[in-house]
């Protein structure tokens, strides 16, 4: 069975968009490569107007609206229509997936915008940023080992 929520956010995009900005676990090579099988590439980017928010009992974080917040992480290049998926479904319906502005042009000089999963539930938002330091210092070895782990678990019999 198909996802509604997913089949929604992945129809906004248009024919081949392949750029999409992550400002949280998505920064992490080992996450991308649990997920994709590979590390996209990414180029730093940055959103103004956005914060990535620390969530209450999550170690991820959320993108919220902040008109003075400033959030920095990595446009991703190159993703597949099977990698978009996987990222989607990744991210949830906790997250909206959504077209803004970044600061300045991407890497080809094309004007600067890229899709980004935004929180939806912004009562969850903490009044601090997110930080990828402590969460790369303290939570990812077992964030990842989590998802490697889903990825090449077998189904159980009488699924799939």
């Amino acid at each position: 069975m198909t996802n509604p929520t997913l089949q929604v956010r992945l129809a906004r995009l248009a024919p081949g968009a392949d750029v999409l900005f992550v400002y949280g676990t998505l920064r992490f090579p080992r996450i991308l490569s649990a997920l994709l099988g590979r590390v996209p590439t990414g180029t730093p980017a940055v959103v103004s107007g956005w914060r990535a928010a620390a969530l209450q009992d999550r170690p991820y974080p959320g993108l919220v609206e902040a008109p003075d917040g400033r959030a920095t992480g990595l446009l991703l290049a190159g993703l597949s229509v099977r990698e978009w998926r996987i990222l989607d479904g990744f991210e949830g319906d906790e997250y909206d997936l959504r077209k803004l502005p970044l600061d300045g042009p991407l890497h080809d000089g094309t004007p600067g915008t890229g899709w980004a999963y935004t929180w939806e539930s912004p009562d969850l938002a903490r009044p601090e940023d997110w930080d990828a330091d402590a969460f790369a210092a303290g939570v990812l070895d077992a964030y990842a080992a989590r998802l490697e782990a889903a990825k090449v678990s077998p189904a159980p019999e009488g699924t799939g």
